[in-house]
């Protein structure tokens, strides 16, 4: 799988579960990308964030990644302006 196809792939399915769920853990995204090394997950997915495709989410404790613009928390942010 070619790097272009992995991100493609990622967006892809990011998008197909945005209704139900929005922020995904790392290792969810190995799950998407099987044939893909780990560190090349990992390595993609912050390529990805620093292009403005994804983005991080943290709770403190966790960080989770979704798709930029995506969420309960942008909607409630949307709601306040």
């Amino acid at each position: 799988m070619t790097e272009d196809e992995a991100r493609q792939l990622i967006l892809e399915t990011l998008k197909a579960k945005s209704k139900s769920k929005s922020k995904f853990y790392l290792k969810d995204f190995y799950a998407i990308c099987p044939d893909m090394k780990n560190r090349e997950v990992k390595n993609l997915v912050n390529k990805m964030v620093m292009e403005g495709h994804l983005e991080y989410w943290s709770s403190g404790s966790t960080t989770l990644i979704g798709l930029k613009g995506m969420g309960k928390q942008h909607a409630e942010e949307d709601q306040a302006e």
